[in-house]
């Protein structure tokens, strides 16, 4: 058996939730072995009571288990904005609750007795998408981060900008001259680090604001 990417493997944690103690067992050493990180939790209560600090990139998931079950986790958990990346390991798999859990953003969902190699292959595409999606948060927190740089008027020029307009378009729009749009959207480029108008619209896009004609 191949071993998983060792770039997404190393360091990364796994999370185990499974009512079945020789269930959470195997898994453990499986995902182990295999070089990831794990912790392993009796109940969907017992993961949501421990303390905030790093979220596994991936949540091994039980669907039926006592109190809280697996899909109702996975609904708090997208509530509370923890959009972790969640495998579903099921003893009782059926057709609605595949569904109902890959529309709620599964990474798959997979039946007891489950095969080691689906398994790690499901961890790893969960985990690829875990960090994808900690890099487009990083990117858009800096982008963010560049937007607050702006005074209010250049706010309003990055926004007409973005949508195509020319600056005389902006300038009538905004009733001001058209040599003052343009200095004002030469500072737009330079503090949003922007060296295109396209590479302009494309942090436009990562920091949420929607361009209209």
């Amino acid at each position: 058996m191949s071993a998983p990417s060792g770039t997404l493997v190393a360091g990364t944690l796994v999370g185990i939730v499974d009512d079945d103690p020789s269930v959470r067992k195997g898994l453990a050493r499986l995902v182990t072995a295999a070089g990831y990180r794990v912790e392993v939790f009796a109940s969907a209560r017992e993961f949501l009571a421990r303390p905030q600090q790093e979220d596994p990139s991936c949540l091994l998931l039980d669907v039926r288990m006592p109190g809280l079950t697996g899909p109702e986790l996975q609904e708090a958990l997208a509530i509370a904005g923890r959009r972790m990346s969640i495998v579903f390991v099921s003893g009782h798999g059926d057709v609605v609750g595949s569904v109902k859990a890959m529309k709620g953003g599964a990474i798959d969902f997979l039946t007891k007795p489950v095969d080691a190699r689906e398994l790690l292959d499901a961890i790893e595409r969960a985990v690829a998408k875990a960090v994808t999606a900690q890099q487009e948060q990083a990117g858009a927190t800096d982008v963010q981060g560049r937007l607050k740089t702006l005074t209010a008027r250049e706010a309003q020029v990055f926004a007409l900008v973005v949508t195509g307009m020319l600056n005389k378009q902006v300038a009538a729009e905004l009733g001001i001259v058209e040599k003052t749009v343009k200095v004002h959207r030469a500072r737009v480029m330079e503090k949003m680090r922007a060296g295109s108008l396209a590479e302009l619209v494309r942090l436009a896009d990562r920091a949420g604001i929607v361009a209209k004609p």
